[in-house]
């Protein structure tokens, strides 16, 4: 699994956040998506590591403008996760 944070300008409201993740969805098999506006990023979660050029075209197709983009492996912080050290 693999978190993928993506700096996005361009996102004024929800339904920015809306086209973001739709067009995510749509270019990539992801477990997760989510686009927030106000930070202007979206985090996503996926099996298998997301090709930076795929993702650039699919958020520029939309209308936005791709910044940057960092990818780590994913670990899942379980309810609770904050104990284990």
């Amino acid at each position: 699994m693999y978190e993928t944070k993506v700096k996005i300008d361009g996102m004024m409201c929800g339904m920015c956040e809306s086209h973001i993740n739709d067009a995510i969805r749509n270019a990539f098999s992801v477990k997760k998506v989510s686009a927030s506006h106000s930070k202007g990023e979206a985090d996503i979660i996926s099996e298998e590591p997301i090709d930076e050029a795929k993702l650039r075209e699919a958020i520029t197709k939309t209308g936005y403008d791709f910044v940057s983009m960092t990818s780590k492996p994913y670990e899942k912080h379980g309810l609770f996760g904050f104990l284990k050290k």
